[in-house]
């Protein structure tokens, strides 16, 4: 079996190429044949050395998709397509490889309508997406930011919180060249950092009222920013740092609106909120209402590339490797 490990958490030099024995299924485990693994920001992170300090060599990979080869029982029979998240490629090996050993509750079926690659690009955004919305009180007809329409978070939080009646669903983006495909794409609520602040603009969007719902996935000045743009009694969650893991708050912002800060790590969900988060985005998928957008694809063993792109080319949409 062929599988991109990362042998040292020293930088893309580190990830290579190496043949491995197929996954054996034991404990309930369910044998997939991984047709495509989703690359996200974590993995960057976990390669560079940035995160904790897990055992090495490791696999990368947190997402996928694939077959059911073995295991899969009555729910996942084989044969089915299925889409996967779970600890893979941070605490044990992932899904850069050809084959994966998937605990039953990290599997979900992939709807008919959606293809390989683009359910692959699936759990990390959109599970992301649901629970964190639901945490912070979504409901129809609040008014929600998510910065950074171009990444998976915050396209993810915008088209689920659209697809669920928000009244505002908005993003922002730093390029003017992103600003102008997001247009073309369907997202009319998207402030254009390099010609407006991005509190002015969600201002201007909401009349003057602001966001009861903000997840940011970036950190650093935009989510300093962010914080201002909440409306009273608002609530922000901060769930990722591409930006900067550091960053400074006026406290009035705070103080004055009565507003909130809460941190969020998708790792440490009940399995109970998961699921739900699961049969939420199913059905969306299914409908129509949402849809991953994928940017470029790379072959498995081009997995460096594949994350030097997606970090320093910073493309609209995700970034998938094709097994």
């Amino acid at each position: 079996m062929r599988a991109m490990r990362a042998e040292q958490f020293s930088g893309y030099e580190a990830l290579k190429l190496v043949e491995l024995p197929k996954p054996t299924v034991t404990d309930g485990k369910v044998l997939v044949r991984v047709t495509a693994a989703g690359v996200t920001p974590l993995d960057h992170t976990i390669l560079i050395g940035d995160f904790h300090i897990p055992e090495k060599p490791l696999i990368l990979g947190n997402e996928g998709a694939g077959v059911v080869e073995e295991g899969g029982g009555r729910d996942f029979p084989t044969g089915s397509r299925v889409m996967f998240w779970g600890t893979y490629g941070a605490f044990e090996d992932g899904t850069y490889r050809e084959w994966i050993a998937v605990r039953k509750e990290d599997l979900c079926l992939i709807p008919d309508n959606v293809d390989d690659v683009s359910a692959a690009g699936v759990p990390v955004a959109y599970l992301t997406a649901q629970v964190a919305l639901t945490l912070a009180g979504f409901r129809p007809g609040k008014t929600v930011l998510a910065p950074a329409i171009g990444g998976s978070v915050g396209n993810a939080v915008t088209q689920l919180a659209r697809a669920l009646g928000a009244k505002h669903a908005t993003s922002s983006t730093t390029s003017h060249s992103k600003a102008e495909q997001a247009k073309t794409l369907g997202f009319n609520e998207v402030i254009d950092t390099s010609v407006e602040k991005l509190t002015d603009g969600v201002r201007r969007i909401t009349d003057g009222y602001g966001a009861d719902i903000i997840i940011d996935g970036i950190g650093g000045e935009v989510l300093s920013e962010a914080v201002k743009a909440l409306a009273p009694g608002g609530s922000l969650i901060t769930l990722g740092y591409s930006a900067s893991r550091k960053t400074t708050i006026d406290l009035t912002s705070l103080i004055v609106s009565q507003t909130s800060i809460r941190g969020f790590n998708m790792f440490s969900q009940p399995q109970a909120i998961v699921a739900d988060a699961w049969k939420s985005t199913a059905s969306l998928l299914q409908s129509g209402a949402i849809k991953p957008i994928v940017a470029k694809t790379f072959p498995l063993v081009e997995a460096a590339d594949a994350l030097r792109y997606l970090v320093e080319g910073r493309p609209f949409g995700r970034v998938v490797l094709t097994i």
